[in-house]
C-alpha cells in the first residue's frame, strides 16, 4: 500500500513536470524527460544505517518501478558497519544517520582510494518508547543520563523519580555500529560511545521494537518511523532539554525544538559509483522527489533550504572519480 500510494504522488508529479517543460520540449529541449525515459541497466550496493533503512529500501521499489534493468539491493549493517563496506569498496552508497568520521573512517576511505560526496537526504530524531504496561510521559536530558549513563546504578525508574513507576529497568538500544548509538550517547551521556553495557542491542530496529513491546519494564530508543508503526505496541516519551517537554514530530524535528534528539540523515554515494548512469539516475530520483519518500518512510523531509543544498552536493558529484 505504502508504494502505491507513493506512485500515485510520484506520477502525479511527473504529469505537472512534464506540463511546465512542454515548451522547453518543443523547442529541442526536453533533456529531463529524455533522461527519464532512458532504459537503464546495472545493481546498486547500498548498505549502513537502520534509520535510514526504509528511506533506501522505498527509494530502490520506486526507482525499480520505473527502470526494471536496474536491480537495488539495500542492507542495514549500522551506520558504523556500513562505512566498513563502503570504504572496503564493497558498496556504491552507504547510508548514514551522522556524518562520516573525519579520523577514523576517511583515511581509510582515502587508503583505499574511494572518493566520496555527503547528501542529506531527510531529517530524524531519535524516538524513546517504553512497554505498553510502563507509562512515564516525559523525561528530562538528566534523567535519561541518569538512566543511560556508563555503570548506572538505576535498577527501577522510581530511582530516577519517585513519581515515576516502580517497574525494573529492561533496556533496549542499537549496537556500537550504529548511528543512533554514537548520536544518542554524545547528546545524553555526553561522551560519544559512553553508556551503560547492561542492556539489549541490535542493529535492527524492528528487534527492538520487538523487544521494548514484548518486556516488561521495557524502555528504549530507535528511529521515531519505527515508533510510528507500533504506536499499538509502544508508548512513547517526551524530551525535556529545559524548554519542556516535546514529542518527536516533523514539525519539530525540522524547527529544532526537539532538542537535543534530532538529527539529518544522509547517503554517501562514491564517486565511482556516481560515474554510472544507473547510479546517478537513482540519486537524481531520491533528490527531486525526498518529500514524498520520506513521507512514505515516515521519515521527515528535507526544508526548502536543505533540498537546495542537497541538489547542490550531487551536482558536484557529476562527473564521477
Amino acid at each position: 500500500m505504502r508504494i502505491q500510494r507513493l506512485l500515485l504522488v510520484l506520477a502525479a508529479t511527473a504529469m505537472l513536470g512534464l506540463a511546465a517543460c512542454g515548451d522547453d520540449e518543443e523547442s529541442g529541449g526536453g533533456g529531463a524527460a529524455s533522461e527519464s525515459s532512458e532504459e537503464l541497466t546495472g545493481s546498486i550496493r547500498i548498505d549502513g544505517s537502520s534509520t535510514v533503512f526504509p528511506f533506501a529500501q522505498a527509494a530502490a521499489e520506486l526507482f525499480e518501478e520505473e527502470q526494471g534493468g536496474v536491480k537495488i539491493t539495500v542492507g542495514q549493517s549500522g551506520t558504523g558497519g556500513g562505512f566498513e563496506k563502503f570504504c572496503a569498496g564493497e558498496t556504491d552508497i552507504s547510508d548514514a544517520s551522522r556524518p562520516i568520521d573525519e579520523e577514523e573512517e576517511v583515511p581509510i576511505c582515502e587508503e583505499n582510494a574511494v572518493e566520496f560526496g555527503e547528501v542529506q537526504i531527510a531529517n530524524d530524531g531519535i524516538a524513546i518508547a517504553t512497554n505498553k504496561g510502563l507509562t512515564i510521559e516525559c523525561m528530562t536530558t538528566d534523567q535519561l543520563k541518569a538512566l543511560w549513563e556508563p555503570k548506572s546504578k538505576v535498577a527501577g525508574y522510581s530511582d530516577i523519580d519517585p513519581s515515576f513507576p516502580g517497574q525494573k529497568v529492561a533496556l533496549f538500544g542499537p549496537g556500537t555500529d550504529s548511528g543512533t548509538f554514537e548520536f544518542f550517547t554524545e547528546e545524553i551521556t555526553g561522551e560519544e560511545g559512553a553508556q551503560r553495557t547492561d542492556y539489549e542491542a541490535s542493529e535492527d530496529d524492528n528487534q527492538l521494537v520487538t523487544g521494548v513491546a514484548g518486556t516488561e519494564g521495557g524502555l528504549g530508543y530507535f528511529g521515531p518511523s519505527y515508533f510510528e508503526q507500533n504506536t499499538d505496541k509502544l508508548n512513547g516519551v517526551q524530551v525535556d532539554s529545559g524548554g519542556g517537554c516535546v514529542a518527536p514530530s516533523a514539525e519539530t524535528v525540522q524547527d529544532g525544538s526537539y532538542t537535543p534528539l534530532s538529527r539529518p540523515l544522509f547517503m554517501y554515494p562514491s564517486k565511482e559509483a556516481m560515474a554510472k548512469p544507473h547510479v546517478k539516475a537513482f540519486m537524481d530520483f531520491i533528490v527531486a522527489n525526498q518529500q514524498a519518500i520520506a513521507e512514505a518512510a515516515q521519515i521527515v523531509p528535507l526544508t526548502e533550504e536543505q533540498a537546495t543544498e542537497a541538489q547542490s552536493s550531487l551536482s558536484s558529484l557529476e562527473g564521477g572519480a
